[in-house]
């Protein structure tokens, strides 16, 4: 069979661990066989990394914004004890976060669906999309040890050289301090993202912040989304029979916790990143989830939302079968691939996509699936496969 030829490559970006192992596994089974794959590779394990400085993470997100798709393997964001266990020249930022702020875009992540996995809430009957804020926050943070009494203070200066302070708190002993920060423009962007990506979807759109605690950081997001909405994007929501609904966050997980579904949930960057791994895990598991980064001139990176398998990964180097779950690394490849396919006009491989999903889907609903998936399903029959033995199957039904 003749593979399935490509024009313009895609950003491909490695990452660590046991998702690094799959990622080999998947391209070798899953893409190789079937498609002349054009890729621009780079590798964001956490050592190479340490090696070009993080220089290659930058590198990669540039290549992102020229080639247009990417798509990425899960990735370590080292704390102390990864400093130390990986021998590392400090403690790196995020990759995920260097990469959001480069492309400035907004990630959803949506629940894969698939029959003989229930959500854990019994309300839910249809996916729920999280609409993360992509750039700054904490991600962007700047953080210091406070080492005993003094004063820590936010200090502006404009262009002019006039300040303008306000003090963050008066220290009578050793603390910790933090500043993060955001921009109307990325604001915007998110905001508008939202709404085109709910009209494209037909479905709700919600927003939550924390506007009564955080009086000008929350609520210029509250401003903005609704200053927008209602200039640019009232009447089109009228018109597709959609709503726009803002609320505060603690209220918006009350009403999810009841909800049936069916809407996107916009969040600001930490808090999509913690409501997008509750949804996944209650919707089924932590690896039944795509991911897509999109930014505003139309770039796209597709990547799984789940770690990196730490433990799976120890299994492994002892020599030790292991039953990983890749779906969302595989939807990761997917997306990319349908998307490159879409924007070089290749309906070849938009179907080739299209089958590798099908394909995975219908691997599980005959009950053969790893080992997460198989402690909850509801299928009679099930056979647990180890991590290769899966992607085996799942090659098997793409031939």
């Amino acid at each position: 069979m003749a593979k399935i030829q490509m024009i313009t490559p895609l950003v491909e970006m490695d990452g660590d661990e046991m998702t690094r192992i799959l990622w080999k596994m998947i391209k070798d089974e899953l893409i190789l066989p079937f498609i002349d794959l054009k890729s621009e590779y780079y590798d964001l394990g956490l050592k190479h990394r340490d090696e070009t400085d993080d220089k290659v993470t930058v590198e990669s997100a540039n290549a992102t914004k020229r080639l247009g798709v990417a798509v990425k393997c899960a990735t370590i964001t080292p704390n102390a004890a990864r400093v130390k266990e990986y021998d590392l020249k400090e403690m790196w930022k995020s990759p995920n976060g260097t990469i959001r702020a480069i492309l400035d875009g907004t990630v959803f992540r949506k629940p894969i669906l698939v029959k003989g996995i229930e959500p854990n809430v019994r309300t839910w009957k249809k996916p729920i999309t999280i609409a993360r804020h992509a750039y700054g926050d904490i991600y962007k943070n700047t953080e210091m040890i406070i080492d005993g009494p003094g004063k820590v203070e936010l200090v502006y200066t404009d262009s002019n050289g006039d300040e303008k302070r306000s003090l963050v708190h008066e220290f009578k002993a050793a603390g910790i301090a933090q500043g993060v920060h955001n921009l109307d423009a990325s604001i915007e962007s998110f905001a508008r993202a939202c709404f085109e990506y709910a009209l494209s979807q037909k479905e709700d759109l919600w927003f939550a912040t924390k506007d009564t605690i955080s009086k000008q950081y929350d609520h210029t997001f509250k401003d903005i989304f609704e200053e927008i909405y209602e200039k640019e994007y009232k009447e089109k929501f009228e018109e597709a029979n959609i709503i726009y609904f803002y609320t505060l966050i603690d209220d918006a997980v009350a009403r999810v916790m009841k909800s049936e579904g069916g809407f996107i949930w916009a969040c600001k960057n930490y808090d999509g990143d913690v409501m997008s791994d509750m949804l996944s895990s209650a919707f089924g598991s932590l690896a039944m989830m795509t991911s897509v980064l999109v930014s505003p001139d139309g770039c796209y990176e597709y990547e799984a939302a789940h770690g990196t398998v730490q433990r799976h990964y120890y299994k492994y180097l002892n020599g030790e079968s292991t039953s990983s779950n890749s779906v969302a690394t595989i939807f990761a490849w997917s997306g990319a691939l349908r998307k490159r396919g879409e924007l070089d006009n290749l309906p070849e491989l938009v179907d080739f996509a299209n089958r590798l999903e099908k394909a995975t889907l219908d691997t599980i609903e005959s009950g053969k699936m790893t080992g997460d998936l198989g402690a909850i399903s509801t299928l009679e029959n099930i056979q647990i496969l180890n991590s290769e033995e899966f992607i085996h199957e799942i090659a098997k039904k793409l031939q």
